[in-house]
């Protein structure tokens, strides 16, 4: 396979959207609420809270900083502190959740994505991601060419440790989650070269934190090769695909990744 710039996967933080030539740059109260917005998702993504030591050691901000914005978020009402000293989210998030799902479920929000893999490559593309615990085809669609991959359907959730989507969400979350994900998910071999052992299988989780995207090796599907990469400033939840006959995916591996990873963008 041809060779692509390795980018190792690393937590998400928010960012500004590119400043346009000819634009002034945006203030240093912009910075405070992309620091805030940092403390609330570093919170989100805790599996039991943070202290302020944690906060100020993970974003790599001053303690005068994070106490000030921690100050602020706490009262909104949107993080709250446990018994455990450490914040998590407060009530108030749930204002934002609900929103979410409201205005923006996920197979609508990433449909626009998937298309425009489609429309770039005429590729079969998807975008899959967690949902309650399991690993979630959430939005397809078919590809253009004459000659191409099947359209997996919306919903499908099997073997994600041999789809390239699969295998990078489970590369991205937290080992004891990934962990009780395998415990409870049997690896069959979908083909010959399916990767069945757990040994086998985590290291290939590790290659593809350190190069930043996931490639099925025809391991779901005898003839198909598949690359996935995950959406920016969604805290690997969210991922996009696109599924190639085998005959093509080398020739035209860098066009493919350029697309995904342009379509992951979080201003995209």
């Amino acid at each position: 396979m041809t060779s692509a710039k390795k980018t190792k996967l690393k937590a998400i933080t928010p960012v500004a959207p590119p400043i346009e030539e000819g634009t002034v740059e945006p203030k240093p109260r912009v910075q405070s609420a992309l620091r805030a917005i940092s403390i609330l998702l570093a919170v989100s993504e805790s599996p039991n809270g943070l202290k302020v030591k944690d906060i100020t050691e993970k974003l790599k901000l001053s303690r005068q900083v994070t106490y000030h914005l921690i100050h602020t978020l706490h009262a909104t009402g949107i993080i709250r502190k446990n018994e455990s000293n450490r914040y998590v989210l407060g009530l108030a998030s749930m204002a934002i959740a609900e929103g979410f799902h409201r205005q923006l479920a996920p197979p609508e929000h990433l449909a626009r994505r998937v298309r425009s893999i489609v429309t770039a490559t005429e590729e079969a593309a998807y975008a899959s991601g967690w949902v309650d615990g399991e690993i979630v085809a959430l939005s397809t669609a078919r590809g253009e060419s004459p000659v191409g991959a099947a359209q997996i359907p919306p919903g499908f959730s099997g073997h994600a440790h041999a789809r390239a989507a699969g295998k990078l969400l489970l590369a991205m979350v937290d080992q004891n989650i990934c962990e009780n994900y395998l415990d409870t998910h049997p690896t069959v071999a979908r083909t010959s070269k399916t990767i069945t052992d757990r040994a086998t299988l985590l290291k290939e989780f590790e290659t593809i934190r350190q190069r930043g995207y996931a490639v099925d090796n025809e391991e779901f599907h005898e003839g198909i090769r598949c690359l996935a990469v995950p959406i920016d400033g969604l805290a690997g939840r969210f991922v996009l695909g696109i599924s190639v006959p085998s005959a093509r995916f080398d020739t035209n591996f860098e066009q493919y990744l350029a697309v995904l990873k342009n379509a992951a963008r979080i201003n995209f």
